[in-house]
């Protein structure tokens, strides 16, 4: 086993890798770039070495420093967690080159695999069923429009180097075929260094099904189930779950076989998975079609370590050192069922765009940092309360993960564990999520990639949280602030109270960017109440510790956790969450309203393109210009019908949130 290894990665999985090895006895060395200077995944090592500026190109891309780090540390391997470097070729060829191991497959694997072009022929070659597409060289814009109508709309325009959704768009129309090849370049190059792309059939309803791979260096390759990623949006996993729901003994088997075949046509050592695209038939079989291999770990490997109680960083740590495989095929056992969700941040009403800022409030369900557990969650997060989401950056704030002894017993926990994630500062996709789990398709695994779009009424038009209860917690807070539950005599206090009559304090509040008009009153015969408009609640509660209240509002009660920071108290309840802002009408004296012309940036990031140019008259919902912010490409609309009066920053620019990027006049 190895004595020390240096981690060529950042956040979450930086943290579990360290993890491990620190389990195990080996000490491990973390790089960072200046944004991540006090990042937690720094913290998380016993060495760290900084590599270079904000953006990945700056730091974690720059390979030369991150081997340069690891032989001044006197680390043995690298580890090069997912995304990044992970399948990068020429970085394990330099790890090998400069007397180091990487953890990950031999260099040859990667090169046979790394390519989605590459990989679609050497399975083709071996027999496994393909989607029908074109694979080859020729990235010729032309060339390819003339493939997809030969292939039938809709195709799916995919990224030969990359994965995560990144470099992917379905197209429906040729007549939208040039754009999104344009895009998905970009992407690509952007986030792999490589443009190059292909173009398939694009299965509708497909479910996404992989298999977990391990190989070693004895000739030793055998698979560890399936996970189901089928919930995505923008090509991008929401929620795994392993085992597959509704997959059968005998094509469980089959993909297996499959799995551990095309990992053994390239001499497979270590983690890997291979991916398959799946289509329901007339007879409710499925039909798969092997779509890539990722020659690393997963983000999703969790769920595999729920349901087998295996540790797969330890594994490709031993496999590594030389060790063979800790179990035969025979003696891999799976029990019971686990669902990860990706917390993110993000705005999914907002067609998730992405967020940044400070985690205010980041409180978790009671959870364990690995071992399966019948009754707690497992987070893997590498973020804390005060860490800061910036823009350079994966949206993805932590996983969560858990198990039962049955898909409908996670179903359960994973509601639970969701439930009491608090999260405040920024937007995040938790209520999201906890609408996806409870929704009818996902309940009865009625599952494809198109989910999220099918069920979008449900998911996107969900009641918010009660107005009287999301008042009710600001009240609670304002109360436990001024320490009014305490006893006090009454020429002491600050509440109000009176001789006679009834004292009201008004609360200026908005919910949802709308006024809540309401007051706490203190009755002159003792006990509180609520007003919310025109209606009133008697109040009652208790508090239960730091932020957390036993609240009754008539003959209703609620448990709720509330979080005070600045001007904004976060609610959150059995039923849904809420975020309140108090209102000083002092503090806004004096604004504008908002000009109706402008086309503000919604996120940090970059100007990819402007799609219109100065003096070009446009429409309301016209795409006007493309940013990239969190590794993804994002199309920005005009507000308004109008002329472009200016464009306010060029291509390449930097922005930040609420910029003004163009301005729209009125036309003549």
């Amino acid at each position: 086993m190895f004595k020390k290894i240096l981690i060529a990665n950042r956040g979450e999985i930086a943290c579990r890798v360290a993890a491990t090895a620190r389990r195990l006895g080996v000490r491990s060395v973390a790089v960072y770039s200046d944004a991540d200077a006090h990042s937690r995944h720094v913290r998380a090592c016993d060495e760290a070495v900084h590599v270079g500026g904000n953006s990945p190109r700056e730091s974690y891309l720059q390979w030369q420093r991150i081997i340069a780090a690891a032989q001044a540390t006197g680390a043995q391997a690298i580890h090069p967690g997912y995304g990044f470097l992970s399948e990068n070729e020429d970085f394990a060829q330099a790890c090998a080159d400069a007397g180091l191991v990487f953890i990950g497959p031999p260099v040859s694997a990667i090169a046979a695999m790394g390519s989605k072009s590459a990989a679609k022929a050497l399975m083709e070659k071996a027999g496994v069923p393909l989607v029908p597409g074109y694979h080859g060289d020729d990235n010729d814009p032309a060339f390819l429009a003339a493939r997809a109508a030969e292939i039938g709309y809709p195709v799916l325009i995919k990224a030969s180097a990359g994965g995560g959704g990144k470099g992917m768009r379905r197209v429906d129309r040729a007549a939208d075929f040039e754009s999104a090849l344009a895009s998905c370049q970009r992407e690509a190059q952007a986030s792999f260094g490589n443009a190059h792309v292909l173009v398939e059939r694009y299965v509708l309803r497909p479910r996404h099904i992989e298999i977990q791979v391990f190989g070693d260096s004895h000739g030793n390759v055998i698979h560890l189930g399936e996970r189901d990623c089928s919930v995505q949006r923008r090509h991008q996993k929401v929620l795994e779950e392993s085992p597959a729901p509704g997959l059968s003994v005998a094509r469980r088997a089959e993909l297996g076989a499959a799995a551990v075949a095309a990992a053994r046509a390239v001499g497979y050592v270590g983690a890997g998975t291979v991916e398959f695209v799946a289509e329901e038939l007339d007879d409710g079989d499925i039909r798969a079609y092997f779509m890539e291999m990722n020659t690393r770990l997963q983000v999703e490997h969790p769920v595999t370590e729920a349901v087998t109680g295996l540790d797969l960083v330890e594994w490709q740590l031993r496999v590594a050192s030389g060790e063979a495989l800790p179990l035969a095929q025979a003696e891999v056992q799976m029990h019971g069922h686990a669902i990860e969700a990706r917390i993110c941040a993000e705005n999914p009403d907002a067609n998730f765009l992405p967020a940044t800022g400070s985690l205010q409030v980041a409180r978790w369900p009671e959870h364990v940092s690995f071992t399966r557990s019948p009754s707690l969650a497992r987070v893997d997060s590498g973020f804390g309360e005060g860490d800061v989401v910036s823009p350079h950056y994966d949206s993805m704030i932590a996983k969560l993960i858990v198990w039962g002894a049955d898909r409908a017993q996670a179903l359960a926990r994973l509601d639970a564990a969701l439930r009491d994630t608090h999260l405040m500062g920024l937007h995040t996709n938790v209520a999201f999520l906890r609408r996806v789990v409870g929704s009818r398709a996902f309940a009865t695994a009625d599952l494809d990639t198109a989910l999220i779009e099918r069920e979008h009424e449900a998911l996107f038009q969900a009641p918010p949280l009660a107005a009287e209860v999301a008042a009710a917690g600001v009240a609670a807070q304002v109360l436990a602030a001024e320490a009014l539950m305490e006893d006090a005599d009454p020429w002491s206090r600050r509440d109000g109270w009176r001789l006679f009559g009834t004292a009201e304090r008004p609360l200026d509040l908005e919910l949802n960017g709308q006024p809540l008009p309401a007051a706490l009153q203190r009755q002159h015969a003792g006990g509180l109440a609520l007003r919310v408009g025109s209606q009133v609640w008697p109040l009652g509660l208790q508090s239960l510790g730091a932020d957390r209240f036993d609240i009754s509002l008539g003959a209703d009660r609620h448990s709720l956790a509330v979080y005070a920071r600045g001007e904004n108290i976060a609610v959150f309840a059995g039923s849904g969450s809420a975020l309140v802002s108090v209102v000083d009408p002092l503090a806004h004296a004096g604004d504008g309203a908002a000009e109706g012309g402008r086309l503000a940036a919604p996120m940090p990031g970059k100007v990819v393109s402007f799609l219109v140019a100065a003096g070009a008259s446009v429409q309301r919902g016209q795409a006007v210009a493309v940013m990239e912010a969190m590794k993804m490409e994002h199309t920005l609309h005009a507000p308004r019908d109008g002329v472009v009066a200016e464009l306010r920053y060029a291509v390449g620019d930097l922005v930040a949130e609420g910029d003004e990027l163009l301005r729209l006049a009125p036309q003549a």
